[in-house]
């Protein structure tokens, strides 16, 4: 797999570029339980102008850029999207400094594999793309960080994919308060727990569902389930409950350095080889608010991108092939 690293100030060729490359796959994936199935171009505008009216501008640039086409339209606003699962596992450092660690575990072949810096709405966000608009992980620059995982659940309803909700949250929130009044409000397609952590070491995980009021906590842990294990065959695969336990205990009961905290992300029960099902450890990330730095982390080897040094290079990771049998 490779890794690449892309600054673009305003939406132009080089996001383009990279729409004209990911958009056979992601057309093939929106469309796959048939168009009917997914929302109509004005179904999704009118969703996008009424949840993230500050968006809306930018979402006509975006379609503008790509051709204008329905489909692809459609796409961008990520209204309803088809149902997808990931693994992931986060966690907010308890030390002094603010510091959110989390492992991305989902499918090689699904995955944008782009860190991205923008400066959209006059706002530089820096983070792990998904779907070239939405970020499975990022901060911007007031220093407010954010990640997802998959909250465990199988309902599947009205609302956004949760990967634009997050890249909306960076655009337009400083604060993790902030954050948590977004989170309260924005429909969500499916269930997702999105940690948030600012520059003053606030932080609060939601608990996003399609069917229920949104969850906010101030739970510095987030696997792959809720309040409660609500899928028991999903969480016996991902070993949710396991991953928690070992995170908790390392926060409370074995207080360590940041550099020994990160690195047990790199470790079982955190680290996934299960590439073969979809669920390996794509990337563990680490954000640090104060110091406005991302750093992505594999065995062996690191990468770290800031607001002022971001170089355009790319990191070649190879994945180890662990076949694991999985029936969900």
């Amino acid at each position: 797999m490779t890794f690449r690293a892309i600054s673009e100030d305003r939406p132009g060729p080089k996001w383009a570029g990279l729409f004209a490359e990911y958009w056979p796959s992601y057309k093939a994936w929106w469309s796959r339980e048939g168009l009917a199935g997914r929302p109509t171009y004005m179904e999704c505008r009118r969703a996008l102008r009424h949840h993230m009216p500050e968006l809306s501008g930018l979402y006509d640039d975006l379609c503008e850029l790509v051709g204008g086409g329905d489909l692809a339209a459609r796409f961008l606003s990520f209204y309803r999207p088809p149902p997808y699962l990931s693994g992931c596992s986060q966690a907010v450092w308890q030390g002094p400094e603010p510091l959110i660690v989390r492992n991305y575990d989902y499918n090689a072949n699904a995955f944008d594999a782009v860190v991205l810096r923008t400066r959209w709405l006059d706002r530089q966000v820096i983070g792990t793309s998904d779907g070239l608009v939405g970020l499975v992980d990022g901060m911007n620059d007031a220093g407010l960080a954010v990640s997802l995982t998959f909250g465990g659940r199988r309902e599947v309803g009205q609302g956004f994919g949760v990967p634009i909700i997050l890249r909306y949250i960076l655009q337009v929130c400083e604060t993790t308060e902030e954050a948590g009044e977004v989170l309260r409000r924005m429909p969500c397609h499916m269930s997702y727990n999105v940690t948030v952590l600012d520059a003053q070491r606030r932080y609060l995980t939601a608990y996003l569902t399609p069917d229920r009021p949104a969850v906010l906590t101030h739970a510095a842990v987030a696997t792959n389930h809720q309040e409660r294990v609500e899928w028991a065959s999903h969480a016996r695969f991902t070993a949710t409950v396991e991953r928690e336990r070992y995170l908790l205990q390392r926060l409370t009961l074995h207080p360590e350095t940041q550099d020994r905290f990160i690195r047990s992300f790199l470790r079982p029960p955190l680290y996934s080889t299960a590439f073969s099902s979809g669920f390996g450890t794509l990337y563990t990330a680490a954000y640090r608010p104060t110091r406005r730095t991302m750093e992505l982390y594999w065995p062996g080897q690191s990468w770290t991108k800031s607001f002022d040094q971001f170089e355009e290079d790319a990191r070649r990771i190879a994945l180890p092939e662990m076949p694991v049998p999985v029936s969900l």
